[in-house]
């Protein structure tokens, strides 16, 4: 019996499976690039943010960085971090975090790898594209690499973590599910006079 098939709430051009998702197979050739990237596991610890499981976690609100197993650890909000890492990777997540929350304390460790969607926008253009439809001051004095924060995009609640890739500028946007084709379709138009490419999802080099 062969395993179930995961779906994005982005339809995927050039439909391809991988890590059991079904995702675009399209390869962009531009420099200015949107990828569904709603595969990589997704997981939400909730604690004290005075507490001791905070201080393990090591990463402020408003602050994003990778940890030792390579896991983007976001500061989604004040005692509030967002887990991001390969696909299929969430027990393997989950039982880190048991290891940080040891001690006694009230946590709540959710698995929100298919009731959101994530997207990243990559390219110098970034954040000219990411700026027609968000009001934040982008700039690199005050949201640089490794900022994370939660704002309107095209009207749409959403947590935007600056992650550059290689030195170019690169924004991952996390949404509810049921508005992650808007969000995609949105930055996609606000990019359209730049040249904006739909880049398919790779689980390498997240």
């Amino acid at each position: 019996m062969s395993e179930p098939l995961a779906h994005s709430p982005i339809r995927p051009p050039e439909p391809v499976v991988m890590s059991g998702w079904e995702v675009s197979g399209r390869r962009a050739a531009g420099q200015l690039t949107l990828t569904d990237c709603t595969p990589l596991t997704k997981v939400l610890l909730r604690a004290d943010v005075a507490g001791p499981a905070a201080s393990e976690v090591g990463v402020p609100f408003g602050r994003a960085r990778r940890n030792a197993d390579g896991v983007l650890v976001v500061g989604s909000g004040p005692g509030e971090w967002l887990l991001l890492g390969p696909p299929g990777q969430a027990r393997q997540i989950r039982a880190s975090l048991d290891e940080v929350t040891g001690e006694p304390e009230p946590v709540s460790v959710t698995d929100l790898t298919h009731g959101r969607a994530l997207i990243r926008l990559t390219g110098e253009r970034a954040a000219d594209v990411l700026s027609a439809v968000c009001g934040v001051d982008l700039s690199d004095a005050v949201t640089p690499d490794g900022a994370a924060f939660r704002t309107a995009v095209a009207a749409l609640a959403t947590d935007v973590v600056r992650d550059d890739v290689a030195g170019v500028r690169s924004y991952l946007l996390h949404c509810e599910r049921s508005s992650g084709q808007y969000l995609f379709d949105a930055l996609t138009s606000a990019g359209r006079d730049l040249g904006i490419e739909i880049d398919g999802f790779q689980a390498q080099g997240f």
